[in-house]
């Protein structure tokens, strides 16, 4: 495995008094794509929030070496690290460009800014035909488009991707992971998915962890994952 671009070691997570995460040690190579699988109500989201610095926790979560222990979210954003929630998050009353726009908010290079928001464009055709139309009147497919293209503004390093294709139209899916694979082998993004379409979510990844109730119950490469029989049962359908 490449080395960890982020790495949680015994990450545990809470809401209020509930803990959630259980002793999570999990990593992301660079320029790798690592999955998380699991039932509903698993911990997967949480894992994710955890990064982001959304929840309370304990233990280590380490970015390029670096400890991110009580750092605000804003700081981890700036770090190049994107967050594309479930639901997509994008702000229905203002324009397409205007969301790209609010995505590249902690850069300060205007005419790089414009220069990615032509190169974004060319991803995601659909949303360029559609740059003055406010977001709230996009298809759920074109909203989820737009959020993965908002999160590119960021020039991230890592993206955390909260359900992909939740909602969507299995056209729409299929499209939708493809530009992911271009994204993580074209520009080297690497990529940490919750996704509960099983089957696409470790075609794509190379490395997985399967959550149960906050803990860590299998670990492996993708494709060890995929053939193993209680995971093609549990999760894949045959």
């Amino acid at each position: 495995m490449p080395a960890a671009l982020l790495e949680t070691v015994g990450l545990c997570a809470f809401y209020g008094a509930t803990q959630v995460l259980f002793g999570l040690d999990l990593k992301v190579g660079e320029g790798g794509v690592t999955t998380l699988l699991g039932a509903n109500g698993a911990g997967k989201t949480t894992a994710l929030r955890a990064v982001s610095g959304m929840v309370q926790t304990t233990g280590d979560i380490r970015f390029c070496g670096q400890s991110l222990a009580g750092w605000a979210t804003e700081d981890i954003v700036r770090l190049g690290i994107a967050h594309v929630p479930q639901g997509r998050g994008t702000f229905v009353s203002q324009t397409v460009e205007e969301n790209l726009k609010i995505g590249a908010m902690s850069r300060r290079d205007r005419a790089a800014i414009s220069s990615d928001i032509e190169r974004v464009y060319g991803y995601f055709p659909r949303l360029k035909e559609r740059r003055k139309q406010q977001a709230g009147t996009l298809s759920g497919g074109e909203q989820q488009m737009l959020a993965l293209a908002r999160a590119l503004m960021l020039r991230p390093k890592l993206m955390l991707l909260d359900e992909p294709s939740f909602g969507l139209a299995p056209l729409v899916v299929r499209d939708l992971f493809e530009i992911l694979r271009t994204l993580n082998r074209a520009e080297n993004v690497s990529m940490l998915l919750v996704e509960q379409n099983a089957s696409l979510a470790l075609d794509l990844a190379d490395r997985a962890y399967l959550i149960e109730t906050g803990r860590l119950v299998m670990t492996g490469a993708a494709q060890d994952l995929r053939n193993d029989e209680n995971v093609r049962r549990a999760y894949l359908g045959y």
